[in-house]
């Protein structure tokens, strides 16, 4: 590593070592790299080193092995005296990771560069972000456009959006309706996007479970496996989830769908979801379930492994089901690779990692950006989430760590949230987790231009604001003692909850501590990152500020006055205004009046309450 001071740098490389002088950068490299559009100068720098001229300026460029190490290496050497500077690659990709190095460090010293040698190269050969377009946020085209280029600039190689029903599939017109789906051009724009800065753009499309939207349509309602009340973990759920199985009109719904989406993509790989059927045994296949077991769940996924095959492409699935009967493993086409996915600390990597190992599957490593079901995200659970998938997939032979940012509740995070875990996660998928966690300093300059560094710290104690209230807020054990509330935050959780119900636990100097821990960091949002970002911060800092005051003033004797019900409905309403202006800045306009719903039902309790003086 490099002596005194670290140089932040996102991912972090393997080798880093501080040589005598200064390299001055040839000014139109510089020019480039600081271009407004991250995304061109990215592509310019990868032009350059894929032209037949011997170098970039003063920097050779060489495609050759480096040392011993593997796929995707390079190694870069910035001289301070009269010698040759040079970036070597093994390959055209690791030209490219050596060009996104010295971008980072051109937007972080400018033209003098420190004198230096950068030998690095990759744990995990696919690094990839998954984004959930189904619960509400379908991105714009420019967004998109934006993030390709960003996440070629942290090593990402592999993208996916999730889909339920937000692709404009011929003919079912009436499921992607004011939805605002990406259509099949927009699809292949994105998908050669990606092409070009080296990020493979998988297919995906649900095509098991989670198809809800559809089924509660008359035209699709006879394919769904429940159509009234079923259990989910624990959970009493309406109305159909999953296909029927058995059905074999489910089958050819899916041939239909996924006829239709491939063909849109060049990478040759699809993710065909399946995961959290467990309505599958509780309506039409009862009996089959009964008599057959897991073996229904795993014939109709071989079925659809079989439809993507025959279509040219390798099929993943999410493996959550199959894992909780191993013997599943075993019968399962092998084409499938396993994505097993868990988003807390505690969740078993190593032993979904070594059934998976010892099935002979390829198998991918999923955490989370721990951003959802919050305003705030969870820090303390992003990171041990993130550290315990890296090294598990290390220990267990992982070929990929695939992040994952759902939009469950009406995606009501803004897209910092959800950044801050994705560049966590490029880091560990590059290095392994190596030496802790990511410079929060790195983060911030180079995955939000923040050049001040205080971004991802500011970002990182927010999402720590509740935490101690996350400990003690899950549901009692059977001694009665409380437990963590997992996979959500106590703030969005006790502000989705209504008056006439059960607050939230947690006593309640709990909550005036998160209520003055929010306030503090609502009076110093970081503007460095520029003016979006800026508000996007104020807006989450303000939701949470509202949701931490609308709880204690719940708990407070006598419960809400209606002099407070009105002064947080009036201030909820504006908070639902900026979040709909901040939303169509980076997303689609369809969703958006299902997301701010959940605020709307809150501003109305509260104005009845306000009624009652």
């Amino acid at each position: 590593m490099s002596q005194g001071r670290p140089i932040p740098l996102l991912p972090r490389p393997a080798r880093l070592e501080l040589g005598p002088g200064v390299f001055a950068v040839p000014q139109p490299l510089v020019e480039a790299v600081l271009a407004r559009n991250p995304g061109a100068a990215f592509r310019y720098l990868i032009e350059q080193a894929e032209t037949p001229e011997p170098g970039i300026g003063e920097i050779q460029v060489r495609l050759e092995p480096v040392g011993e190490l593997g796929i995707e290496a390079y190694r870069l050497t910035l001289r301070g005296d009269a010698g040759a500077s040079q970036l070597l690659a093994r390959d055209a990709a690791g030209a490219r990771h050596g060009l996104a190095t010295l971008a980072q460090l051109i937007r972080q010293y400018g033209r003098r560069l420190p004198a230096m040698v950068i030998e690095d190269a990759p744990v995990f050969p696919t690094r990839g972000v998954m984004l959930d377009v189904s619960r509400c946020r379908v991105p714009t085209m420019a967004s998109l456009h934006e993030l390709v280029g960003l996440l070629a600039s942290m090593k990402i190689n592999h993208l996916q959006l999730y889909t339920e029903h937000t692709f404009a599939y011929a003919g079912h017109e009436e499921v992607w309706r004011d939805c605002s789906p990406m259509t099949a051009d927009e699809v292949r724009q994105l998908d050669a996007w990606c092409r070009e800065v080296g990020i493979t753009l998988a297919a995906n499309q649900n095509c098991f479970g989670h198809l809800h939207r559809w089924l509660a349509l008359p035209r699709y309602a006879p394919l769904a496996e429940t159509t009234g009340a079923w259990d989910f973990l624990g959970t009493r759920r309406q109305g159909g989830f999953s296909l029927c199985p058995g059905d074999p009109r489910s089958i050819e719904l899916i041939s239909d769908l996924l006829e239709q989406l491939l063909p849109q993509f060049s990478s040759g790989l699809v993710n065909i979801g399946c995961d959290e059927t467990l309505d599958v045994g509780q309506g039409r296949s009862r009996a089959e379930v009964a008599r057959r077991g897991w073996r229904v769940y795993a014939e109709f996924v071989g079925r659809v492994a079989q439809l993507a095959v025959e279509r040219g492409f390798r099929p993943m699935f999410w493996a959550d089901i199959a894992l909780s009967h191993p013997e599943s493993l075993e019968t399962l086409p092998a084409e499938l690779i396993a994505l097993a996915w868990g988003y807390e600390p505690d969740a078993p990597f190593t032993r979904w990692g070594g059934a998976l190992q010892a099935a002979g599957r390829e198998w991918w490593v999923c955490p989370g950006t721990s951003s959802w079901r919050s305003i705030t995200g969870r820090t303390s659970e992003r990171v041990g989430n993130i550290k315990a998938a890296a090294g598990a997939g290390l220990a267990c032979g992982a070929s990929g760590l695939l992040v994952t940012d759902w939009g469950d509740l009406g995606h009501r995070q803004q897209w910092p949230i959800s950044l801050r875990g994705i560049a966590d996660a490029a880091d560990a998928a590059w290095s392994g987790w190596r030496d802790g966690a990511c410079v929060p300093e790195g983060v911030s300059m180079h995955a939000f231009g923040d050049a001040s560094g205080r971004v991802a710290q500011w970002l990182d104690e927010i999402g720590q604001a509740d935490f101690e209230l996350r400990s003690v807020c899950g549901p009692p054990d059977p001694d009665g003692r409380p437990t963590l509330l997992r996979n959500a935050t106590a703030l969005l959780t006790d502000l989705d909850r209504p008056l006439s119900e059960e607050p939230l636990g947690g006593p309640e100097a709990l909550w005036c501590d998160t209520r003055d821990r929010v306030s503090h960091l609502a009076g110093r949002v970081p503007s460095g990152a520029g003016e979006l970002v800026a508000a996007e911060l104020a807006h989450t800092a303000e939701v949470a500020l509202i949701a931490a005051e609308r709880a204690i003033a719940r708990r407070r004797p006598g419960g809400m006055t209606a002099d407070r019900a009105d002064d947080l409905a009036d201030r909820l309403r504006v908070a639902t205004n900026e979040h709909r202006r901040l939303w169509l800045i980076r997303s689609r306009p369809g969703g958006l009046d299902e997301s701010c719903s959940h605020y709307e039902r809150t501003i109305r309790e509260l104005q009845r309450v306000g009624q009652t003086r």
